[in-house]
């Protein structure tokens, strides 16, 4: 019986993992985004583009894991619910995804052509601005981490800050091999995989909406 419960235990912390990871994958999109941080740092050689990729990948982890560890202290802070936040980061998830199925970039988590010029004046400030924020760390990805943190067991909220170490290990490496990974992939395919994470994304946004709706719901009729 124990053994039982103890495999259950397991599936559905694997379960959770996968779903967390699914979810960072899609949002912080490490494939599409492989282009758009070749062109951000064109004029820095290998050394400085390895290091401008470290850095901004660790910035990206420390500030989605304060935000995963510190989520129920944020809204108790603001004076916010569980449920409200959920409908409010889905739909903001959602019209990532909606731009991504467009074939558009979202405004969201890509920076303005203002951020990009500000940042070449230091080429270690491209790791902060704009790759860190927005567009790994992007209020989309903070929403979604805080979504699945907020208000779960330590247990589940380590698997999440797990799952975003491998989405952020996943970046690096792309990152450092993005010459060849683009040239082996394609524009076609980069393409491809964009949409496909967008309608993920879709799907994320919406079911983030849905349990929101469930939660408030059912938080106002049992009173």
């Amino acid at each position: 019986m124990l053994s039982k419960h103890r495999a259950e235990t397991m599936d559905h912390w694997a379960v959770q993992f996968g779903t967390v990871f699914m979810a960072f994958f899609a949002i912080m999109n490490p494939i599409a985004n492989t282009p758009v941080f070749l062109g951000v740092t064109s004029d820095l050689d290998r050394a400085e583009r390895t290091q401008v990729a470290f850095r901004s990948v660790l910035t990206a982890f420390v500030i989605v894991s304060v935000f995963i560890v510190c989520g129920r202290v944020i809204f108790d802070l603001f004076g916010i619910s569980l449920p409200a936040f959920r409908v409010a980061g889905g739909l903001l998830v959602f019209l990532v995804g909606f731009h991504l199925l467009q074939g558009k970039e979202s405004s969201v988590h890509t920076p303005s052509e203002e951020d990009n010029e500000n940042s070449r004046d230091s080429a270690f400030d491209l790791a902060i601005s704009p790759i860190a924020i927005p567009i790994l760390a992007g209020p989309g990805t903070i929403a979604t981490a805080m979504s699945y943190a907020a208000g779960t067991s330590l247990v589940e909220m380590g698997l999440t800050v797990a799952a975003l170490s491998a989405i952020c290990a996943i970046t690096y490496v792309c990152f450092l091999f993005g010459e060849r990974f683009t040239n082996f992939m394609g524009q076609n395919a980069l393409k491809v995989v964009g949409r496909l994470m967008g309608l993920i994304l879709a799907v994320i946004g919406t079911q983030m909406v849905m349990a929101g709706v469930s939660g408030a719901i059912e938080h106002y009729t049992s009173k």
